[in-house]
């Protein structure tokens, strides 16, 4: 495990997560054993959805008599439970996809399952016998009703995603934003037809993990979504075990090669918050002034916090680059013999130089994020 989080340095739910592939929910498919038969390439996974109480249940039953695929049984809890116990020493993370039509029983069935699994709230569905119950997509227009669906989930203590669709709510930024302070540890969400564009958004509103589900169909496909944010990237339909490998192998081969699988692009090519790592410092017109703009960071506080960041660490020189720190250099696939130069004098190799930037990169994150007012629900 040790060897998978120097790779990608993913961890979920207090687990290593041994590669950024995920398997996504469908209702009546995505069981512990469609999992086990695909878990050599995917590093989690969310089963479900499960319908979790008698009136969510009541509309499986009738969504199945009109012919969709459902998970139908008596006891949702003894249900999950068996699920959850046959995917232990699986080493895949495991999520549990859930409707309900209170907050009070998401709460109620993480009090029986625990903490081991993450809980994923199905803000997804478009049925309409659960968005009649407020279920499903019909959270994403009750932002008062999805957050407190959030906070009672937290309240027993346990690892939370939302499971979203782009572009229902109107601003997605907010919805993450609201996301985030409701106390939500994964944004799960369908980009639809939004693409990348909105990913970054969502990128830049929060820093929730996030995983990129939709159209995911290739290694290439994989790689602009993690150029533009996500953590993850997830498949439905079209998770079969050729596909899975594929990514996978493809995704810790670029790992190793490069250092940092989800570099984003530089910021002045489209990059989203984490590429502040490469930005050099703000003495010319270019898109990173207008950047800090939007978040609201002063220049003299983009370079402080950089600066910081990475005093006592292997990037904190770099005498023969350009502003006499490693920290304001570019990604090691932009040829510059002046960084070469440095990053060599650092004893550091491609890769460790990026995964450096990976790891300021964060401490960016954390420092701006830090202290960001919450959102009104209403």
């Amino acid at each position: 495990m040790i060897e998978y989080y120097e790779r990608c340095g993913l961890i979920v739910n207090d687990q290593v997560v041994k590669t950024p592939v995920v398997i996504a929910s469908m209702a009546g498919v995505t069981d512990a054993a469609y999992v086990l038969a695909r878990k050599e390439h995917i590093g989690a996974a969310f089963i479900g959805g499960y319908s979790i109480d008698e009136e969510t249940m009541a509309a499986s039953r009738s969504m199945a008599a009109e012919g969709r695929a459902e998970f139908l049984y008596d006891d949702p809890v003894a249900e999950l439970k068996a699920q959850v116990a046959a995917l232990q020493g699986s080493g895949v993370v495991l999520g549990l996809n859930l409707r309900g039509s209170s907050p009070a029983s998401y709460a109620a069935i993480a009090g029986e399952i625990g903490d081991s699994v993450v809980y994923e709230v199905d803000a997804h569905c478009r049925q309409p016998a659960m968005t009649a119950l407020g279920c499903g997509e019909a959270l994403l227009r009750d932002a008062h009703r999805l957050m407190e669906t959030v906070r009672a989930l937290k309240a027993e203590g346990v690892t939370v995603s939302v499971k979203v669709r782009a572009g229902v709510t109107g601003d997605d930024r907010r919805l993450a934003r609201l996301l985030w302070k409701a106390g939500a540890d994964i944004i799960h969400v369908d980009l639809m037809d939004f693409g990348y564009a909105r990913l970054r958004q969502i990128r830049n509103a929060c820093p929730l993990t996030l995983i990129a589900n939709n159209s995911i169909t290739s290694f290439d496909s994989a790689m602009e979504m993690f150029a533009h944010g996500a953590d993850m990237v997830s498949m439905a339909r079209r998770s079969d075990e050729r596909t899975l490998a594929g990514i996978d192998a493809a995704i810790q081969r670029k790992a190793e090669e490069s250092g940092w699988y989800n570099a984003p692009k530089q910021l002045c090519r489209g990059g989203d918050i984490r590429s502040l790592a490469f930005c050099c410092m703000p003495v010319k017109h270019c898109p990173l002034l207008p950047f800090l703009e939007s978040i609201g960071l002063s220049r003299e506080d983009y370079m402080r916090i950089k600066r910081e960041a990475v005093d006592g660490t292997p990037i904190e020189g770099g005498k023969t680059t350009c502003f006499g720190s490693l920290a304001f250099c570019c990604k090691s696939s932009s040829p510059c013999m002046l960084r070469e130069i440095s990053v060599k004098a650092a004893g550091l190799s491609g890769p460790e130089y990026m995964r450096e930037k990976r790891r300021l990169a964060g401490e960016i994150m954390e420092r701006v994020f830090d202290g960001v007012p919450g959102e009104d629900e209403n």
